[in-house]
């Protein structure tokens, strides 16, 4: 699907849903049917999302728009993201419901607006969106952070995402998961986690430790150490108990480890 495409398909339902739905018309109208792309409609949620006390929604729009002109990777980004929750999680209905419903996705997006400001050496403001994507969508990730596309965040609350971390394609991050270190060391001292991995629930991974390509980890895991690509993690602390069915175990979600082994 291309970004154009998307569009479309999001303008579509959202004129079902505004024929149906008249208490929602006011917000289809301001963030999908008076908007010409994706990245107007991506940046219009994430403003009315993360506006308050601290920063106004014009000025969020206006930083967000900029963001998406200079990175337009973002946009590309988004778009896998979009489609991945659209695929992955049973409870998802379409495009619309998680571009302006899942906080998982909006704070996902949100981590690379971060991200780019990061980069680009506004690190304070950076960190003043870290911290409004905390508050506003209960999950925390910094914005040095590496984070690569086709992401699956469901539920996204308390989820922790180090400095140093790096996270690959195509993986699924379910609630309470934290990748974290094991002190206060400095230095690289976060997971990195390879395509295709699935995570579950509250697993809490510490270290600068490798989770090889396609690996699942159980969901209460704590994985201190290294895991090799395909295979199936459980236990506190975390020791191999099989192997994954499925090359991607992100795509079936499939968190019942106990048919790995």
């Amino acid at each position: 699907m291309t970004i154009d495409e998307l569009t479309q398909q999001l303008k579509q339902e959202a004129e079902n849903f505004n024929k149906n739905e008249p208490l929602a018309s006011p917000m289809l109208k301001e963030q999908i049917l008076s908007r010409d792309s994706f990245a107007e409609m991506l940046g219009v949620t994430l403003a009315c999302g993360l506006a308050g006390e601290v920063i106004d929604r014009n000025k969020l729009e206006s930083l967000i728009k900029s963001c998406f002109e200079q990175f337009p990777d973002i946009l590309e980004q988004a778009k896998k993201d979009l489609c991945a929750t659209v695929l992955r999680d049973p409870a998802c209905l379409g495009y619309l419901e998680p571009l302006l419903f899942f906080k998982g996705f909006q704070g996902l997006q949100a981590y690379r607006i971060a991200h780019a400001l990061w980069e680009n050496g506004k690190r304070f403001t950076a960190k003043m969106f870290q911290s409004i994507i905390c508050r506003k969508f209960g999950m925390d990730i910094h914005p040095a952070a590496t984070i690569g596309s086709g992401l699956l965040i469901d539920h996204a609350t308390n989820i922790v995402i180090g400095e140093t971390a790096i996270i690959g394609n195509n993986v699924s991050i379910l609630h309470g998961v934290t990748l974290g270190g094991t002190g206060n060391e400095c230095g690289d001292r976060h997971p990195k986690i390879g395509n295709g991995v699935m995570l579950g629930a509250h697993a809490q991974l510490l270290g600068n430790i490798k989770i090889g390509d396609g690996a699942k980890i159980g969901a209460g895991a704590v994985v201190l150490g290294d895991v090799p690509a395909h295979t199936t993690f459980a236990g506190v602390p975390a020791v191999e108990v099989g192997h994954p069915k499925d090359e991607m175990p992100s795509f079936n979600m499939q968190q019942d480890f106990t048919q790995d082994i």
